[in-house]
């Protein structure tokens, strides 16, 4: 034991070594030295100061660095390498008693005696005002999932986070410049390193203001699923995240290696590097102005608790080559490159921390690496809150992804990963991007108050989007390339400010990334092993973003009061959008302005959108069938292109139910069409076709088809009924057989509460006790 005596320290200018017994310093200066301890040998060490020396201990089984200040280190302050010795000398059973203790007093800090409670500062003030959103249901205006659910959702940053005033104090300091791309990890390799769904209710009325039966029940299921995901996306505490995850619970518990508490790290290379199945655990200590403060590597195993890390030159925490562990309620901000990085089959635990104001990405997962992040608040970083690629796979859930300088998760280059259960909010560009072959799976999620779209789905994108909440964004609700073939599928996309969906074909360069998003970070070794370094394991560890899908899909989406149309489409690929509910947009209800080829659309609900209902542009190829398409402001169906619009119900538009206007060549056949207002069917122009067999319901003003003038011969017109009504409520036998579309595959109603992720068939029902308003006493649910 080296102890000086009270009032005096002790400087050290040699290397002390020990590999047997053990050896405790108190109060010392090492000064251009270093202590190894060897196993079975082990050490305690309390209140010493590092300048420029360090300590390496290997194989050892436990050993204490508590109360120590590490300075000027030209490599890491301290190494930890080899597996944790079984072979215990008498002092491990003292150091563990102590161990025990000190962490039990850890876990209840008293500011007065811990001093990691005097230095941290996070919990105070947001970094800024949280925008928060309100839901617009028919004509009324509610608080988002109520007024104290704005607090515990998106405002849920506040009530959690309180740590913005170090946000903003952390953009006044010393800022560091960018390293150049080339030195994330060039400064950082070792030579062993390189060798080693809820069912949507669906309105389909006709002639009935908004705030009736459908509306009614719109606003219940858009308050229902938010108060609901109010309840599950709530942040968990680390508390609540131990008790649930045993896993977690056991490696926060764990006492083997290196236990270090307490200390601070300083201007200096590294803080600690773990290697060669090494283990360590490090709480409330604080790493500043390094450049990195911990790297895991080779199978070793790191618990990192309640630690504040900060203007790091590299990334904060460095994990890869199958390296694990536990990194739990740290306060990650202002490094140059990621808060948190994983590579290279690095497999561990982020639970509940904050990460923000990076100067590149909060958490990267590349080249194989895995890893379930969970409960955390991620924000302010200037590249994307989390970014996946080159085969990276991790478990994404429950995190707070906001107020991002870029994407809130951004998935490129064959990234992975299952995403579910996050509230991603209030970042500058989309809340997902997906490109260049990532396909992760995107469930469960809110994505809403972006200044941007909601999801991007760019050139060579995948991936499942399923069962998301896409709500309030300022550019689109999701935009998406055909060519990448995505499957949008029982999503609720409503009030963004321009199209619910836009679907494009033109291919995106380099000038679509985000400033700093696309090619700025540093992945030359994961991208040189990309081409045949699958993880075999992942192949099979989500199946649902594995679904075979041979063209874009948009299906069973509800797609509501957005600022423009509710579906844009721009594509020369196949498209198939099946059985969405489009509704109360500011535009029309789908615009086909470019389709080059097939765009099918069958069996929406198209209803109440501020224009018409369906527009197809010159030139373009669609199929309508079984859609229901309801009272929207203007006509129901305009087409200047080609196809079949067949077996659909248009019904209760503003103007003509079906307009054929120029070179349009349609074959239109058993619709059942109807508008009091204008004609049921008008052809102008050069249009010509086939119309037969549709039932055509007359109003007072007896328009039923205006056949065109110049082209009569090339238009044919045969076998149609029309049927005169003078009464709205002798409407009530028009949608009778079959009911009102649309339908879906399987015929038989059945309930509307059927489980998120179940294929919901047709329910048609009756309003009980009359017209509302002199509405249509019919409505269609899906």
């Amino acid at each position: 034991m080296v102890s000086p005596a009270f009032g005096w320290s002790l400087w050290l200018h040699f290397t002390v070594q020990t590999t047997s017994g053990y050896v405790q310093f108190d109060n010392c200066n090492f000064e251009g030295g270093q202590l190894q301890i060897h196993a079975p040998g082990t050490c305690q060490v309390k209140f010493c100061t590092f300048s420029q020396s360090s300590i390496h201990l290997r194989s050892v089984a436990l050993c204490i660095l508590e109360h120590c200040e590490f300075t000027g280190s030209e490599n890491a302050s301290v190494t930890v390498e080899g597996c944790p010795s079984s072979d215990r000398n008498w002092a491990c059973k003292h150091l563990a008693v102590l161990a025990k203790s000190c962490a039990a007093s850890l876990r209840q800090p008293d500011p007065a005696i811990c001093p990691v409670a005097k230095w941290d500062g996070w919990r105070e003030s947001p970094l800024r005002p949280v925008r928060t959103c309100e839901i617009v249901v028919g004509e009324e205006r509610s608080s988002f999932l109520s007024a104290a659910g704005a607090q515990a959702l998106l405002g849920s940053a506040q009530e959690d986070t309180e740590f913005g005033e170090n946000l903003r104090a952390a953009k006044e300091e010393e800022e560091y410049p960018a390293l150049d791309s080339n030195s994330s990890d060039s400064d950082l390799r070792s030579d062993d390193e390189e060798d080693a769904q809820v069912a949507y209710k669906v309105p389909c009325q006709a002639h009935s203001p908004r705030h009736t039966l459908a509306d009614v029940m719109d606003s219940k299921l858009q308050s229902n699923r938010l108060h609901a995901l109010q309840r599950d996306l709530k942040l968990k505490s680390l508390q609540q995240e131990l008790q649930q995850d045993k896993e977690a619970q056991s490696l926060a518990n764990s006492l083997q290696g290196c236990i270090i508490r307490q200390c601070l790290f300083r201007d200096g290379k590294g803080g600690i590097f773990i290697y060669s199945r090494g283990q360590a655990k490090v709480e409330g200590s604080i790493f500043r102005d390094l450049t990195y403060a911990v790297r895991c590597i080779q199978n070793s195993k790191v618990i990192m608790l309640r630690n504040d890390i900060h203007h790091c030159k590299a990334s904060g925490i460095f994990l890869r080559l199958l390296a694990g562990g536990l990194i739990a309620d740290n306060n990650i901000h202002s490094n140059c490159e990621a808060g948190v990085d994983i590579r290279k089959g690095a497999n561990p635990l982020v639970l509940c921390n904050k990460i923000h104001s990076g100067l590149r990405s909060g958490i990267v997962v590349a080249g194989n690496g895995k890893g379930i992040i969970r409960s955390n608040q991620i924000c302010g970083n200037k590249e994307a809150g989390i970014y996946i690629l080159y085969n990276g796979n991790p478990a994404v859930s429950g995190n707070h992804i906001f107020q991002g300088l870029a994407a809130g998760i951004a998935v490129n280059e064959n990234g992975r990963g299952q995403i579910t259960g996050n509230i991603i909010c209030e970042n500058q560009w989309g809340g997902a991007d997906i490109r260049h072959g990532g396909d992760p799976v995107l469930r469960n999620n809110l994505i809403s108050c972006g200044y941007s779209d909601g999801v991007v789905v760019g050139e060579r994108g995948k991936g499942l989007i399923e069962g998301n909440v896409i709500y309030g964004n300022k550019g689109c609700g999701v935009w998406m390339m055909s060519s990448s073939l995505p499957h949008l599928i029982n999503n609720q996309i409503s009030h963004n400010s321009i199209y619910g969906v836009a679907v494009f074909c033109h291919k995106d360069n380099a000038g679509d990334y985000p400033l700093g998003q696309g090619g700025s970070e540093s992945f030359q070794e994961e991208r040189e092993g990309a081409g045949g370094e699958n993880d075999a394991d992942s192949e099979e560890e989500y199946p649902a973003a594995r679904r075979p899908i041979s063209v874009a899909l948009v299906e069973l989406n509800s797609i509501n009061h957005n600022g423009a149309a509710g579906l844009h489409v721009k594509s020369s690929e196949v498209l198939n959008i099946i059985a969405n509910v489009i509704h109360a947009n500011g535009d029309g209800g789908v615009a086909v302005l470019q389709s080059s080829q097939l765009t099918r659309i069958a069996n929406n609900s198209i209803s109440c959108n501020s224009r018409g209902g369906v527009l197809v542009e010159a030139d373009c190829q669609v199929e309508l069938r079984g859609n229901g398409i309801y009272e929207n402001s203007s006509h129901g169906i305009v087409s200047k292109g080609e196809g079949v619009i067949a077996e659909n119900d248009i019904i209760g538009n503003h103007r003509c139910g079906l307009q054929l206007l120029q070179a349009a060549d349609m074959k239109v056949t058993k619709n059942r069409i109807q508008s009091f207002r204008d004609y049921g069917i008008a052809l102008f122009d050069e249009a010509k076709g086939l119309v037969q067999e549709n039932l055509i319901f007359q109003g007072r003003s007896k328009k039923s088809i205006l056949r065109p003038i110049l082209n009569a011969e090339d238009c044919i017109i045969q076998n149609n009924m029309l049927l005169t009504f003078k009464k709205r409520f002798d409407m009530e036998c028009m949608l009778i057989n079959p009911p009102a579309r649309p339908h879906l595959e399987g015929g038989a109603a059945v309930s509307c509460t059927a489980a998120a992720g179940q294929r919901v068939s047709s329910i048609t029902t009756r309003v009980d006790g009359g017209c509302h308003n002199h509405g249509s006493i019919f409505c269609t649910i899906l």
